[in-house]
């Protein structure tokens, strides 16, 4: 078994580790940016849960989560971009007191490394207008249980 593999027993270490790690985490500079990216509440949750109303499965958080503290050395070290998404989504907007969703252009920037051998894809988000900010850390592949064949993530940044 890899050493992301899910582990039902060491779920809550890990949940209980990254999210001490992720209230450390302020910003990283990210030469490729060539500005900060923040770690904001907005990510972590995006760890735990596809939507709002919608949690992952412990077996998708595990190896996000555990693979969490790769993140901000991946972030640190790009000076490429190896993808860009760019789409309208209705997002989250508080207003007068009372939580609003408004349609928002969005920007997904994706970073792919290998770091302690493992090739992992780290997301980054931007609203228009707004700040950067952490979104996701993808572990870029996972093994088919039926047919034992790697499935490599791709498609829908905003969802992976």
């Amino acid at each position: 078994m890899g050493k992301f593999n899910f582990n039902q027993e060491d779920f809550k270490k890990v949940r209980d580790e990254a999210e001490r790690l992720y209230q450390t985490l302020n910003s990283v500079y990210c030469p490729y940016l060539k500005e900060k990216v923040l770690f904001n509440a907005k990510g972590l949750r995006h760890l735990k849960f596809k939507s709002d109303q919608q949690a992952r499965a412990q077996k998708d958080q595990y190896p996000r989560l555990k693979l969490l503290y790769l993140a901000p050395q991946v972030l640190s070290k790009s000076h490429t971009l190896q993808g860009i998404w760019r789409t309208r989504r209705f997002e989250p907007h508080k207003t007068s007191g009372e939580w609003k969703y408004i349609m928002k252009d969005l920007i997904f920037y994706e970073f792919i490394a290998v770091l302690e051998n493992v090739r992992i894809k780290v997301i980054v988000k931007e609203v228009f207008g707004g700040e950067r900010y952490f979104w996701s850390v993808i572990p870029y592949w996972s093994i088919d249980k039926l047919g034992s064949k790697r499935i490599l993530y791709a498609g829908d940044p905003d969802s992976d």
